[in-house]
């Protein structure tokens, strides 16, 4: 029983850390993705409403190095302080949109 109850809380104290991706993606993307990533962010990038997620977290993971396209100057500031969680989980959110 005590093996079970530890389970449970391990899983429960996991769920209850994990990123957010929703929520990343509210205070982060929406202000120039608009809601659902269905915009081009200030004119410049692509709609990345439904891309895939190893896209978006290879796009995030290049503009947090440095590199990326003509809004790296924009994103790397915004990206550099996302963890690998947050990345993964805000590229889940916005593969999702479809």
């Amino acid at each position: 029983m005590k093996k079970i109850i530890l389970v449970f809380t391990v899983l429960l104290a996991t769920s209850l850390f994990a990123a957010d991706g929703e929520a990343i993606y509210k205070t982060k993307c929406f202000s120039c993705h608009g809601a659902k990533a269905v915009k081009s962010a200030l004119n410049k990038s692509k709609v990345i409403a439904g891309w895939e997620a190893e896209k978006i977290i290879q796009s995030l993971n290049d503009y947090k190095n440095g590199l990326g396209g003509p809004m790296k100057a924009v994103m790397k500031p915004i990206v550099s302080k996302l963890s690998d969680e947050e990345i993964k989980a805000v590229a889940s959110t916005i593969a999702a949109y479809k």
